[in-house]
């Protein structure tokens, strides 16, 4: 009878595994969204204060949006929506420059999609002293 039981469950860990492993998919999926994610706003930060630098330093605004498309090798320019404040024509020593980059990432994971907006746009904004 023992015997019996022992035989009638091996199909117990195919069953389990086939409940656990949708969720598990979704937490290594999760992780690499959000690891992409991550990434994209600390290059995004990054190439904004490279554009910051280059407006404190009396840049004209192509320069100041090819220095933050440069400094994002990774991201699509096209995608890459740059602002800059005062116009080129109102900044002067002294005063504040400010630059601003936003960035669309589409999500790859398609349960992500219910649950974030997709894309998931981010922003990075710093202001510096014009020298």
């Amino acid at each position: 009878m023992l015997k019996k039981l022992i035989k009638s469950s091996n199909g117990q860990s195919l069953v389990e595994f086939a409940l656990v492993l949708p969720i598990f998919l979704l937490l290594v999926f999760g992780v690499v969204e959000f690891g992409r994610l991550g990434y994209s706003y600390v290059t995004l930060n990054n190439a904004v204060r490279s554009g910051a630098r280059t407006a404190s330093l009396s840049g004209l605004d192509s320069a100041i949006q090819a220095s933050v498309a440069d400094s994002a090798p990774l991201l699509d320019r096209n995608l890459l929506t740059i602002q800059i404040t005062p116009i080129e024509s109102s900044r002067h020593s002294g005063s504040n420059v400010t630059v601003s980059a936003s960035y669309p990432v589409s999500l790859t994971t398609p349960v992500l999609n219910h649950i974030l907006p997709d894309p998931v746009v981010i922003h990075a904004s710093l202001s510096m002293r014009i020298e």
